[in-house]
């Protein structure tokens, strides 16, 4: 039995890398059968992504399906320049499932999520009912959408995109709306 050199392993991996940087360009021109190599060479790798961010076997099939979708279509435009075919792939495999994750997330209504309940000390409640008490007069300055998404926002922990999504506003309007608030309560609490 041989043991290989770790410098023989790393020729080995990079030749590799740089095989399917090759095949990966091949299938921005169309070739099938590149993609077929692509596929066998990378695919369970992909799926070990896909069900690491899934929530199931059958959701992490789906996504992995729709990465090599993703793939064939945008091949094209692969630049081995940029980065390993591998990490291109690794990288549409991750986003997909993380998409695919958030899109079935439940969201409740605004209105209808509690407070959170803190269990501070005395003096750091008193502390910080003194401090909100003027955050809360500057924020009824602000209109109440905006108010409210700013409160979403950065005391429940929702992204602009998830507002955005949940009430069917532009993403850009969105950051617009909760940026020009969050310079009111600048100015208003003279920071």
């Amino acid at each position: 039995m041989t043991i290989r050199s770790n410098a023989a392993h790393s020729s080995d991996a990079q030749s590799g890398a740089e095989a399917l940087n090759v095949l990966m360009q091949a299938c921005g021109s169309g070739n099938r059968v590149a993609f077929e190599a692509v596929y066998r060479a990378t695919s369970s790798r992909l799926f070990g992504i896909c069900l690491h961010y899934s929530d199931n076997r059958a959701e992490a099939e789906e996504v992995l399906q729709e990465v090599y979708i993703m793939a064939w279509v945008k091949a094209s435009g692969f630049d081995p320049r940029l980065g390993s075919a591998m990490t291109w792939l690794s990288t549409m495999a991750r986003h997909k499932a993380i998409d695919r994750r958030r899109a079935h997330r439940h969201h409740d209504p605004l209105e209808t999520i509690p407070e959170a309940a803190s269990q501070d000390s005395l003096v750091d409640t008193l502390e910080r009912e003194q401090q909100g008490s003027q955050l809360d007069r500057c924020l009824e300055t602000l209109e109440e959408a905006q108010r409210r998404y700013i409160r979403v926002a950065f005391f429940e922990g929702y992204s602009y995109a998830e507002l955005a999504e949940r009430h069917g506003i532009a993403l850009g309007t969105m950051k617009s709306w909760i940026r020009r608030g969050l310079l009111r309560l600048r100015v208003c609490l003279g920071l």
